[in-house]
């Protein structure tokens, strides 16, 4: 039992348990509770001196006690969301070989094929409700890191406890290691995964088949959520599976939600109708037209014609201004490309079209200049400026540069934190527009009613339902999406709003309780030690 992290309870163990089940002088003698074990860890993080070493010391945490491990996470949830997800998940995957002690997921190979459902069931739970894959192609705004893109579903899953209170013990991190086209990876002696180039074509066509098919197999009431996977894929991942099993991608519709919640919430402060609204997206990849997409969709929903929907939302690439006539554009480009001369420069762009919101979803940093910003500022009295590229150092600008450069003015959200930022006497808190206000509670809403697919407008209710958590104070601070601190209140309110549609329109597979709140917190994971004897 003290090797089992499901089961251990270290010093917590009581004097009866020790006796009971042989532990005796195998534990120190003093008892503690469970509060002060957690007291204990959190005084260690703090001693630490550097967020990775942070991150690696809860992963020992999680290793031995997974209780303790969450227990410390849902009493600090504002200051460890960073620390187990974004930024410093971004430097743990970069280091992953180095610092990698115990797998936590599955690790399915490019050599597996034909026998994959065989791999799934070695898993030692056999109810997995949430499965989080991805093949590391394009891990935040790191790029291609292989196996080591692995820290993502597992930080992505710790989320959905931590965040939604889904079981950790319903929940699966895999990784489909197809290979990498990282040079520096397959070359370094540490690198856990297959050193050699990544599949491609029907090779890799196959493999996703048969991993799917699996999953329908295997577990057929889990929900999958793609992750990180590349623009070159993703679109035909989830257009391919969609209607096959219970899925998303979180980096089209999770991003997709969180952005148009930040704009609802914005339009609050700008008092603003959302017609009104014309979108520059800095990055033309899954994030980018994710957004687009729900933007687009919430704009007809309102009574617009979709061919004018699209005409508010712009994209700009790495070869500038998506415009008609252009030869090179990829198919999902193309609903966005609309007639305009082209434009290299970003602020130039910003002046000729005066967009109402700047979106960064490029993963380049810096991109917002102060030429842009201010352009921004000058086009609009309220400019909202989103720098969304996760982690930290891809974001598109700091919280401080789009303050300083719009004189206080603008609306700023990022994907990862920021800290508060003075300017002429006052206090601005930007607001983190990270997916984990969304996908938690869009699984939990899932899960709980056994939802047989996920469609789009989930994703809107989700979006709607998050900024109406924004209460009034946050928008007088600046910050148009919740703190951290109230998380998992927010993500029961998104589930409440998921299972509604669940039940309304029959893809449910449990009957409709008389109060869904209610029926749904009663579900939620509460990390407290059980008692043996």
């Amino acid at each position: 039992m003290l090797h089992d992290p499901k089961l251990n309870k270290g010093t917590a163990f009581t004097a009866v348990e020790r006796e009971v089940l042989g532990l005796d002088g195998l534990l120190p003698p003093r008892i503690l509770t469970e509060q002060a074990q957690a007291e204990r860890i959190i005084a260690d993080l703090r001693r630490r001196n550097t967020d990775i070493e942070r991150y690696i010391t809860l992963n020992h945490v999680a290793e031995r006690n997974e209780t303790l491990f969450y227990r410390v996470l849902f009493d600090h949830i504002e200051e460890l969301m960073p620390i187990v997800y974004t930024p410093t998940v971004g430097e743990a995957c970069e280091s992953y070989g180095h610092i990698f002690q115990r797998a936590r997921g599955l690790f399915i190979g490019a050599r597996d094929r034909g026998r994959i459902a065989h791999l799934l069931r070695n898993w030692p739970e056999s109810d997995v409700r949430v499965i989080v894959v991805t093949d590391g192609a394009r891990i935040l705004g790191l790029g291609d890191l292989g196996a080591h893109g692995m820290g993502i579903p597992v930080g992505k899953l710790t989320l959905y406890t931590v965040c939604a209170g889904v079981h950790p013990h319903s929940c699966l991190p895999i990784t489909l290691d197809v290979g990498t086209d990282n040079v520096r990876l397959r070359e370094d002696p540490t690198y856990i995964g297959l050193p050699q180039p990544r599949l491609t074509g029907k090779e890799y066509d196959d493999l996703l088949d048969e991993f799917v098919s699996a999953v329908r197999e295997v577990f057929p009431r889990a929900l999958l959520q793609f992750e990180d996977f590349g623009n070159n894929t993703a679109f035909e991942l989830l257009r391919r599976y969609r209607d096959q099993i219970c899925c998303f991608n979180d980096d089209i519709q999770g991003t997709a939600a969180v952005a148009l919640a930040g704009i609802y919430s914005a339009l609050r402060i700008t008092r603003q109708p959302l017609e009104r609204q014309r979108l520059l997206f800095f990055g033309a990849g899954e994030a980018g037209i994710g957004i687009a997409e729900l933007f687009t969709a919430a704009l007809v929903e309102g009574g617009m014609a979709e061919a004018e929907a699209r005409q508010h939302c712009w994209l700009f690439d790495s070869q500038g201004l998506v415009v008609q006539g252009r030869t090179e554009l990829r198919g999902h480009k193309l609903p966005f490309a609309h007639a305009h001369a082209p434009i290299a420069d970003l602020a130039e762009a910003v002046r000729q079209l005066r967009p109402t919101a700047l979106l960064g979803v490029s993963s380049r940093p810096q991109a917002f200049t102060r030429p842009v910003v201010e352009a921004m500022a000058a086009a609009n009295e309220r400019p909202i400026v989103f720098a969304l590229s996760n982690p930290t150092s891809r974001a598109e600008c700091t919280a401080e540069q789009a303050y300083g450069w719009s004189s206080g003015r603008a609306i700023f959200a990022s994907g990862s934190p920021f800290k508060p930022v003075v300017l002429a006497g006052r206090t601005f808190v930007s607001g983190q527009g990270n997916n984990a206000y969304i996908f938690p509670g869009v699984g939990l809403g899932i899960v709980a009613t056994g939802c047989r697919r996920v469609p789009d407008v989930m994703f809107a209710a989700a979006a709607r339902r998050l900024s109406e958590c924004v209460r009034q104070q946050d928008l007088d601070q600046g910050c148009i999406y919740p703190p951290l601190r109230r998380i998992r209140d927010v993500s029961l309110q998104i589930a409440v709003a998921v299972a509604e549609l669940a039940f309304a329109r029959g893809l449910a597979n449990v009957e409709r309780p008389a109060d869904v709140l209610a029926w749904l917190r009663a579900q939620l994971y509460d990390p407290e030690y059980p008692q043996y004897a």
